[in-house]
């Protein structure tokens, strides 16, 4: 057995206490480093960021407008008269051609009766003169016969017949042809005022046909003006004398009438479809650009443009606000950033932006920009899809700075 001595005793004491030393001399120094780290990894900035994503961006024009009937019209009377029935009330809806009201007019049904008279009297004047025509070609054939056989007994013998008798045949002759003349020019007379006869006793059918008020095309009565036993004028007297009858509206199909900027209107074309919201409805309908004025307003700088909107349903009421987006430009599948992470350049197709690099640095790139919308640009060149752009204050970033970057998310783009 072996006894350790107190020397071997002391050295061991020795070496365990140095190798204490040493783990607590290294666990000071790690946490020493733990401690600088954290240190370090505090005074870095925290930065707001975004990504630069591809998406498809437009850039449109927001009007408001309000919505009026394709068409609209008060329906007056052609003629004068009383109100006999009125078949339609406020808001019906009528098709083309549907009687709306009749008017009472007894003096117009004498009238009638006069001018179809006339034209029977006139036709009893035509038979009288044909008859009278016909009289006339008979003694005319008559007489020249009896002129034609003694002009031709008298070549073949002359001296047989006398001189002054056959002289009294011609004269006969041409007498009853002048006869025949007359008679054809009386029937012509005869014939035309059959016609003219025949045309007053249509101008009397037709203002008779104006009695009953036709509605010119399908629409919904808005307003009516008249009751049964009202006394109308005729629609082509003084405003102040005229009553119309009803008020009839197209609402079917509504128009909307936009006041284009002059910076936008290059780009509207005929045709261009564009989304109609209305608010009131919290809906949105399809609409198109149908006609415009060709022709700014000298005291606005706009141009009336009118869209065509479909109301089959009639949902729709005219005096209705609605807002209209008008597409001015659009993308698709492009580079884009939040707007507040460029600072454009002088000519507004250049700028630069603060990015984040994969190590948390700050770089600062020059872009080319494309399309801007109210929230989101284009970006032609200058950074890749992922890339992180500081979107808040950048006044104090430094090429190289160490931050924190922490991804903020935006308004999307107008679409």
């Amino acid at each position: 057995m072996i006894t350790p001595t107190r020397k071997s005793l002391f050295l061991l004491s020795t070496l365990l206490l140095v190798g204490v030393a040493v783990l607590f001399s290294d666990a000071c120094l790690r946490t020493a480093k733990s401690e600088a780290d954290a240190a370090k990894e505090s005074e870095a900035l925290t930065v707001a960021v975004a990504k630069a994503t591809i998406e498809d961006l437009s850039r449109g024009l927001v009007l408001t407008a309000e919505f009026k009937p394709f068409q609209e019209v008060d329906l007056m009377a052609k003629v004068a008269g009383y109100v006999k029935k009125i078949n339609v009330d406020v808001g019906d809806r009528v098709t083309e051609g549907q009687v709306l009201a009749v008017l009472e007019i007894p003096e117009m049904a004498d009238d009638r009766a006069r001018a179809q008279a006339g034209v029977g009297r006139s036709q009893a004047e035509v038979a009288r003169a044909n008859d009278q025509l016909q009289q006339a070609q008979s003694a005319h054939e008559i007489a020249h016969l009896s002129y034609t056989r003694l002009a031709e007994v008298s070549k073949q013998k002359p001296g047989l017949v006398a001189q002054q008798e056959i002289d009294d045949a011609r004269g006969k002759d041409l007498v009853a042809e002048a006869q025949v003349s007359g008679a054809r020019s009386n029937l012509a007379v005869a014939e035309e005022q059959v016609r003219v006869n025949g045309a007053e006793l249509q101008k009397v059918k037709t203002l008779f046909d104006y009695t009953s008020v036709i509605a010119p095309f399908a629409g919904v009565v808005t307003k009516r003006y008249a009751d049964t036993g009202s006394m109308i004028q005729a629609g082509t007297a003084s405003s102040s004398q005229a009553m119309p009858l009803v008020r009839l509206s197209e609402n079917s199909l509504l128009r909307l009438i936009l006041p284009v900027p002059e910076s936008a209107v290059p780009t509207v074309h005929l045709g261009q479809q564009v989304d109609v919201r209305v608010p009131t409805l919290k809906r949105s309908f399809p609409g198109r650009v149908a006609r415009f004025s060709d022709k700014l307003s000298l005291a606005t700088r706009t141009m009336d443009t009118e869209v065509d909107v479909p109301n089959p349903s009639l949902v729709l009421i005219p005096g209705m606000y609605a807002e209209v987006d008008l597409n001015l430009d659009s993308r698709r599948g492009v580079l884009v950033v939040p707007v507040p992470a460029v600072d454009v350049g002088s000519d507004e197709s250049s700028g630069q932006v603060v990015v984040v690099t994969a190590e948390n640095h700050i770089e600062i790139r020059k872009v080319q920009l494309g399309l801007q919308t109210s929230t989101k640009v284009e970006i032609r060149s200058g950074l890749r899809e992922g890339d992180l752009v500081v979107v808040g204050s950048r006044s104090g970033l430094q090429p190289g700075q160490e931050v924190k970057p922490k991804i903020t998310t935006m308004n999307p783009s107008s679409r």
